[in-house]
């Protein structure tokens, strides 16, 4: 079974179990109630999860208490693909051809790098491609982007 990593503790909240997770997926619904996230301890399925800061409060059923939460910290959270066809993960775009909308082969991925502004396909000769440039992708995964002129002749 392939997991992704999808978030990780950061700390206790509280006295009563909670902990503050770092999410690194906007897709919330990882942390639904009931959903099972993955560890090297073992499962944990969240009993309850609520929007903190640019962070998540999340209760793991069998979490009581600080102590309990506390040992938590640092925690990687992982989680099983998502099914959905129209959306771009990580996992499915390393390796992947990259070509111009003419079909030139302009490199493979070899990496996402975040970015605030776009996130960075990271390509094996060393250029760099916004994502919010692909345009499509084929059924056997190469992905299409649209370029603005002079931006790989750096």
């Amino acid at each position: 079974m392939t997991l992704l990593e999808v978030g990780r503790v950061a700390k206790a909240h509280g006295l009563r179990g909670e902990v503050v997770v770092a999410l690194g997926t906007d897709r919330t619904e990882r942390l639904d109630p009931g959903s099972v996230l993955h560890t090297d301890r073992g499962p944990l399925v969240v009993a309850a999860a609520r929007p903190h800061q640019h962070r998540w409060i999340v209760q793991f059923e069998g979490v009581a208490g600080r102590e309990a939460a506390d040992a938590l910290h640092g925690v990687v959270l992982r989680a099983e693909p998502l099914d959905d066809p129209d959306a771009l993960f990580v996992h499915e775009l390393i390796g992947a051809a990259v070509v111009d909308l003419d079909g030139a082969p302009l490199g493979t991925v070899d990496a996402v790098e975040q970015n605030p502004a776009s996130n960075l396909l990271v390509l094996d000769g060393g250029a760099l491609v916004p994502v919010r440039f692909v345009t499509g992708r084929d059924d056997d995964g190469t992905l299409h982007v649209e370029l603005p002129p002079g931006l790989l002749d750096l």
